[in-house]
């Protein structure tokens, strides 16, 4: 039996939006787009072209084979390429099977480990509100970013701790915006005054469906509805926020619900096959309750980020943009592969700014879910908006102030970024 909320998705999918529906065509025509890879054996020796989710895969192989020696990776999009940073050391034979796995090799100054260390200390020494940090593969540097409320003793307490790592470790930028969590993303689902989104469909460890969302929301409220004011539908089954994550398990009351494994587009809905890991660099598109479609890429992972809740570790670090109605939602690859859940950042879809992801991978992991064809009635979650407007932003954990202006009102399907109306950006909204 399907649930209601199917029927309203495919209603609102008739009249579209047109920022959601052109990008939904953009990202669509390539969605098959298939490996280009030479089968000479000087092509074996070359780097070899690959899509971003292969490129992933070779990158989790890699650091597995280079050990020590592996100091990270990131994908090239213009020559889709990836590129694997080593560390200079005797065993050349390893760099060599790397260079004939098909990735392109290049020496670098700073391990893993050291880098791995580096994050360790900003943890214990600078762990501000308003910071974040992720090991950059591209610079072969710890990034550091502090939003506009870091200043006075608390820029001087960041800086210090940076330099204090050493020279060529670590780069430190400032941020406009301030970090906080965002409300929203897929299909909108709102609980205890909150609104949030639906990021994908999953199957739970008892085969029951379910959905997964940002655990900020989880922690807001335990029931959610898909309408504004309506009967819930779903009940939180287990939330992480903050701390070792940002995400939650969320049950459908009736076990009969339909779980689609697709994003809703708007216009027409991705098919979603499996989860899988980000890479730096990689092209991903985020779908929002709030701003639609949006496209960008990765900048970074493990992120740690220190939202005025707590901090969050493990997360994946973009320049997507995303606004308050957005966290939960789905992020995912043009050809369907689940990469994360909307955690929050600073910035907005007018002037940009950083958004962090909650790992699909892990999250899935940690409530024993399964998602995608390995599950009946496994899925992603409809990304496109209930078509509900924004509520008011409650005031329960995790949820910040904000009113849903009546711009917001349907305009979640339609994804012509309407959506929350009058926020003034005060705090984390649900």
């Amino acid at each position: 039996m399907s649930h209601k909320r199917i029927p309203k998705r495919r209603a609102a999918m008739a009249a579209g939006g047109v920022v959601a529906l052109g990008a939904a065509a953009i990202l669509l025509p390539n969605a098959n787009a298939s490996q280009d890879g030479g089968s000479s054996d000087e092509a074996a020796a070359a780097p070899r072209t690959l899509k971003s989710a292969d490129a992933s895969d070779l990158a989790t192989r890699l650091a597995g084979l280079l050990g020590d020696t592996f100091a990270g990776s990131y994908y090239d999009s213009g020559a889709q390429r990836l590129v694997v940073n080593v560390v200079p050391g005797e065993d050349d034979q390893v760099v060599a099977r790397a260079k004939q796995a098909g990735a392109e090799v290049r020496e670098v100054d700073n391990s893993m480990g050291e880098l791995r260390s580096g994050a360790r200390t900003l943890k214990s020494e600078a762990s501000i509100p308003g910071t974040s940090w992720a090991i950059d593969p591209r610079t072969n540097k710890i990034l550091v970013t502090a939003d506009s409320t870091v200043t006075g003793d608390r820029w001087d307490r960041l800086e210090s701790t940076v330099q204090s790592l050493g020279s060529g470790m670590a780069t430190v930028r400032k941020s406009a915006g301030t970090f906080k969590t965002f409300a929203s993303g897929g299909d909108a689902i709102f609980g205890g005054g909150a609104r949030c989104s639906l990021g994908f469909n999953v199957t739970a460890g008892d085969g029951s469906p379910a959905f997964l969302t940002a655990g900020h929301c989880g922690v807001a409220a335990d029931q959610w509805s898909d309408a504004q004011g309506g009967q819930p539908i779903a009940t939180v089954d287990q939330a992480v926020f903050p701390g070792e994550g940002d995400f939650a398990l969320v049950k459908y009351d009736d076990p009969a619900t339909e779980a689609p494994s697709e994003v809703n587009l708007g216009d027409q809905t991705l098919p979603i096959s499996r989860a899988a890991e980000a890479a730096v660099g990689q092209e991903v598109f985020r779908m929002g309750s709030t701003t639609g479609l949006a496209d960008g890429q990765v900048l970074g992972l493990d992120a740690t980020v220190n939202y005025p809740e707590g901090t969050v570790t493990g997360l994946i670090q973009t320049d997507v943009c995303a606004e308050p109605g957005d966290s939960g939602g789905s992020l995912f690859t043009r050809d369907g592969l689940a990469i994360g859940l909307t955690s929050g950042g600073s910035g907005d879809c007018t002037v940009g700014g950083e958004t962090f992801f909650q790992p699909v991978t892990t999250a899935l992991e940690a409530v024993g879910a399964t998602l995608g064809d390995t599950g009946a009635g496994a899925g992603a979650g409809g990304a496109g908006g209930a078509g509900a407007g924004g509520g008011d932003a409650g005031d329960g954990a995790g949820a910040g102030a904000g009113d849903a202006g009546d711009a917001g009102a349907g305009a979640g399907d339609a994804g012509e970024g309407a959506g929350v109306g009058g926020d003034d950006g005060a705090g984390p909204t649900g």
